[in-house]
C-alpha cells in the first residue's frame, strides 16, 4: 500500500479568504461517479521542521505560544516555506539559524506529511541535522511577536519519547520527528533515512495542484 497521486476535475475554485501567508478557499470538483462535490480548505505554502541532534544524543527544541490554541508548545525549529522559490532544504537552514544559531553538517529527511489532509493543503518535511556547530543571527532577521519570547532547550531524545507517549507534547513534528528518528535508531536505519536534498513528490504535487487553481482563479 501507499499514497497515490489522483486528480479530480474542479469545475470551480473560490478564493473566500485570505491573508499573507494563506487562504481559504472553495472547490467544486466531480468524482469518477460524476457526483459533484463541494469541499472548503485552506490553502497553505508548506513547511519545514529540524530535529537537530547533538553528539550527547540530546535534541534541540524550542517553546514558542500558538495563538491558536492558546498553548506554549515544546517543538522542533521549523519555519513556512513561504519564500518563493526558496529550495526546501536550504529553508530548514535558515530556519535552523534563525531559530537555534545553529548550523549542521550532515542533513537527512526523516519524515514527510500533511499536517491535516482533510482540511488543508500544507505539505511538510522534518529533517535530521547533526554535526551542529553555533552560528550568529542570520543578518536582516528581526526576532519579534511569539518568536521574541521564544527559549531554545537540549533534551534527550529518551525523555522526549516519555512525554510523547504521557501525552504532554502535542506538537505533530516534534511527535513524527521523535518516532521517526527512533525508529531509525532501533532498526539501524539512519544511514538509509533519504539525503537532505531528496525529491519531495508530494510538494511537487502540491505545487501542480497549485498551478491548476491559479489557471482557474485567472480563467
Amino acid at each position: 500500500m501507499r499514497d497515490v497521486r489522483e486528480h479530480w476535475p474542479i469545475t470551480s475554485h473560490q478564493v473566500l479568504a485570505e491573508n499573507r501567508f494563506a487562504a481559504f478557499v472553495e472547490d467544486k470538483f466531480t468524482a469518477p461517479d460524476g457526483e459533484l462535490l463541494r469541499r472548503q480548505y485552506l490553502l497553505h505554502p508548506g513547511s519545514v521542521a529540524i530535529l537537530a541532534l547533538d553528539e550527547q544524543g540530546r535534541v534541540a527544541v524550542i517553546d514558542q505560544y500558538r495563538h491558536p490554541v492558546a498553548t506554549r508548545t515544546v517543538e522542533l525549529p521549523a519555519g513556512l516555506l513561504d519564500i518563493a522559490g526558496e529550495d526546501p532544504l536550504a529553508a530548514a537552514q535558515r530556519e535552523l539559524a534563525e531559530e537555534a544559531r545553529l548550523a549542521a553538517d550532515n542533513w537527512r529527511v526523516l519524515v514527510d506529511f500533511y499536517s491535516s489532509p482533510g482540511i488543508s493543503q500544507e505539505t511538510a518535511r522534518i529533517y535530521l541535522a547533526w554535526g551542529l556547530r553555533q552560528v550568529p543571527l542570520p543578518e536582516g532577521f528581526v526576532v519579534e511577536g511569539e518568536e521574541a519570547h521564544m527559549s531554545l532547550a537540549w533534551l534527550p531524545l529518551a525523555e522526549l519519547l516519555a512525554g510523547i507517549n504521557a501525552g504532554e507534547l502535542e506538537n505533530p513534528a516534534m511527535i513524527l520527528g521523535c518516532l521517526s528518528l527512533q525508529l531509525a535508531l532501533t532498526s539501524d536505519k539512519v544511514s538509509e533515512l533519504r539525503p537532505g536534498d531528496a525529491p519531495w513528490p508530494m510538494r511537487s504535487n502540491k505545487l501542480e495542484q497549485d498551478a491548476r487553481l491559479a489557471a482557474l482563479r485567472h480563467a
